[in-house]
């Protein structure tokens, strides 16, 4: 893989979308179900057999659709304390043909999401420059806060300060007020984006 590539298909995803309106989140009718899940997860006495329970209800209950529950159980296997990572890949690619089968409005939104989720497989796997392929392709898909904040990680990881830096310029300059906010709060509180907070 040849990184300078690479790197310049991330400036040009961000140069050439810097003015457009950010097109991503789950669906209204989701958010709350997804919200349910995700602090599941984030408590400490986190059991995975019980999150999956709740997923499995959440989407038998058509609170969330097929392509959200994959998801969900993707990051329950990928989650630090579980660390299945054949079944979260696994997962990843049923995800990914679920959003092809439903297509429709959503479908960049969920094919940012599946290419997000295997970039944070090889991340957790000490693949950096793989997790970087798959993070630029999630920001080409789908411009947001999350996917800029994991093109900048992976960029550190792999000691490229300088370009993690001028690409967090460059963002700073031309993207919307509440995507750079949401990113600067990431550099405030993320451990992995330490090197960018302003002295």
């Amino acid at each position: 893989m040849d990184y300078r590539l690479l790197l310049d298909r991330i400036y040009q995803s961000v140069d050439s979308q810097a003015y457009f309106t950010p097109t991503g989140s789950a669906p209204a009718s989701q958010r709350d179900a997804m919200h349910e899940i995700a602090q599941a997860l984030g408590r400490p006495d986190f059991e995975a057999d019980n999150v999956r329970s709740l997923a499995r209800r959440l989407h038998g209950a058509g609170r969330i659709d097929r392509v959200r529950y994959l998801s969900a159980l993707h990051v329950i296997e990928a989650h630090p304390r579980v660390a299945n990572w054949a079944e979260a890949a696994r997962l990843a690619g049923e995800q990914e043909m679920a959003a092809l089968e439903l297509g429709g409005p959503e479908l960049q939104h969920n094919l940012a999401a599946v290419d997000r989720h295997r970039g944070v497989l090889a991340f957790m796997r000490n693949q950096y420059e793989v997790a970087l392929d798959y993070f630029s392709r999630a920001l080409e898909r789908e411009r947001s806060s999350e996917n800029l904040q994991n093109v900048l990680c992976s960029l550190l990881r792999l000691d490229e300060e300088a370009d993690a830096k001028n690409l967090l310029d460059m963002i700073r300059r031309s993207y919307p007020a509440e995507i750079v906010e949401s990113l600067n709060a990431s550099i405030a509180r993320d451990p992995d984006l330490a090197l960018l907070r302003e002295e």
